[in-house]
């Protein structure tokens, strides 16, 4: 297992700890909510340190390719269903992004049955890198409402736009050849 590998299973066992402090903190300002926060700014910012690593020391592997993006999709839809519960993020947005995600992976996988790995394209990281900074702009403003339905109008447009764009960059591989 490749170095940035680890990295990427240190953000998916931070996925734990952040949602004890998460639900600790009761969707309300405070200690455990800042403490939350700075466990998932962490957790993120080792996205872009075990890519950094997989393309300086060429580490990029498949399996790489695979978990990276699947750690990425827990730590954030750990966030979303926190703030779904609370009543600070619409159900229906959730699911927009489950079913987004749920079908990029079932792609990945119709397409690793034929022998290709669709690894995470341009719209998919700026995806990732808004859906990140947005959950970390309503961890440290959640009682701003206005702010929040900005961050979720903005999760769900990249969301469906990177989808979108997923299936029709690779759409071949859901037929027969």
């Amino acid at each position: 297992m490749t170095d940035a590998s680890k990295i990427t299973l240190v953000r998916i066992a931070f996925i734990p700890l952040y949602m004890i402090l998460m639900y600790l903190s009761g969707g309300t300002p405070g200690l455990m909510m800042w403490l939350a926060l700075a466990v998932f700014v962490i957790a993120s910012l080792t996205d872009y340190v075990d890519g950094q690593i997989a393309r300086k020391y060429n580490q990029v592997s498949d399996f790489g390719k695979f978990l990276d993006p699947l750690a990425d999709k827990l730590l954030t839809i750990a966030a979303m269903v926190m703030f779904c519960a609370w009543g600070l993020f619409p159900a229906w947005a959730l699911m927009i992004v489950l079913t987004r995600e749920f079908a990029v992976t079932g792609l990945r996988l119709v397409a690793v049955g034929k022998g290709k790995v669709i690894a995470a394209g341009q719209s998919g990281k700026i995806k990732t890198a808004c859906t990140m900074v947005g959950l970390c702009v309503m961890m440290g403003f959640s009682t701003i409402h206005w702010l929040g339905l900005l961050v979720m109008v903005v999760i769900v447009v990249t969301t469906v736009y990177s989808g979108v764009e997923y299936f029709i960059q690779n759409w071949k591989c859901l037929w027969d050849e």
